[in-house]
């Protein structure tokens, strides 16, 4: 069971940038994080790759061949390789999936240039595997003034991008938060993806994210634990993630582990959202290699093989947590302990 080399092993950089900046800590920079990530090793067994978000300044969208041809060079120098990318496709860059036809061009425009960088890497033999994820880009509240003709021009939104990821060979995820309108609870999340109608779109799966799912935050009527839930009750616990789970994995092509206290959180910019924690924290809900089970395999306990790495997404850390040694060994042994649970042998 150790020998699992399936699914690879990735870390984030986008928490470097995510919750940085005006209002927070400053960011930190892509070296440090992709040297940090290098240096994390755990019984022999290090990273395998990273997945990035496409802004400044880390890893512009609009970077020059050249600039990503340097980006494959000093990432290879790593021994790593480029999974995920993150599509940059917020105001005022982007726009709301939701907003005017200009703001909704602005966002298929910002995913065009994301799956071309995507495209790029794959020619240049640094990716071999991965989504380009993407969200609403509004908020629940204003999606709730009109829920299911907000809901119908989300999807019109993600169908002209899933068209245009299409000419490129990408496909798109989009990862259920709270923040989100039209993916702030499970079941707005099934209703959005299932109307796009899409062969290129699924779900990115963050444990952290959906676990608040469970807990009907800014969506009360979708809850799915009881307000009077114990969280010593692990049975009823594991029957959420069941439900939750059993609804959401047939869409799931890419997939972060992570913790969660049952609280949310935001800093800088970053709306309030499923608080990452720590893979150790004593306070976090998970039990991180047995609960990725319930979106790595199906329900009848087999390994669905959906997506072939995974990813520890750690946004809004301190700084001075993300830039420990001891940080990234123990979250890289968290997810070793998926691996070795769900993985398998290729």
């Amino acid at each position: 069971m150790k020998d699992n080399n399936y699914p690879k092993l990735h870390n984030a950089t986008w928490p470097g940038i995510v919750g940085k900046g005006d209002g927070s800590e400053p960011i930190i920079s892509f070296d440090t994080l992709l040297e940090m990530t290098a240096a994390a090793e755990v019984n022999g067994v290090k990273f395998d790759g990273i997945d990035i978000g496409l802004f400044d300044p880390h890893v512009p969208v609009d970077s020059s061949d050249d600039d990503l041809k340097r980006l494959v060079d000093k990432v290879a120098s790593y021994n790593l390789e480029i999974g995920s990318l993150v599509a940059p496709i917020w105001p005022p860059s982007g726009g709301s999936a939701m907003g005017s036809k200009e703001e909704r061009a602005r966002f298929v425009e910002q995913v065009r240039k994301s799956c071309h960088v995507g495209q790029r890497l794959r020619e240049l033999g640094i990716r071999p595997n991965g989504i380009v994820r993407i969200d609403s880009a509004c908020t629940p509240d204003s999606w709730a003034q009109d829920p299911a003709g907000n809901t119908k021009l989300i999807a019109q939104t993600f169908r002209e991008a899933c068209d245009v990821a299409a000419d490129y060979g990408e496909k798109l995820a989009a990862e259920g938060e709270i923040c989100w309108g039209g993916m702030h609870s499970w079941k707005a999340m099934v209703d959005t993806l299932s109307a796009v109608d899409r062969p290129n779109i699924g779900f990115q799966a963050d444990m952290s994210h959906t676990f608040l799912y469970l807990l009907g935050y800014n969506s009360p009527e979708d809850r799915i634990l009881p307000v009077d839930f114990d969280w010593k009750d692990r049975d009823a616990l594991a029957a959420g993630l069941r439900t939750l789970t059993d609804a959401l994995r047939p869409w799931t092509i890419d997939f972060h582990v992570a913790q969660n206290d049952g609280t949310v959180h935001g800093t800088g910019s970053h709306d309030k959202t499923g608080r990452h924690c720590l893979a150790t924290d004593p306070n976090g809900k998970l039990n991180i290699a047995v609960d990725a089970g319930y979106w790595l395999r199906d329900n009848k306990g087999e390994l669905t093989k959906a997506f072939r790495h995974i990813c520890w997404d750690g946004c809004m850390f301190p700084n001075a947590v993300m830039t420990q040694a001891k940080t990234w060994n123990d979250i890289l042994a968290a997810m070793i302990n998926v691996r070795e649970l769900h993985g398998w042998q290729e």
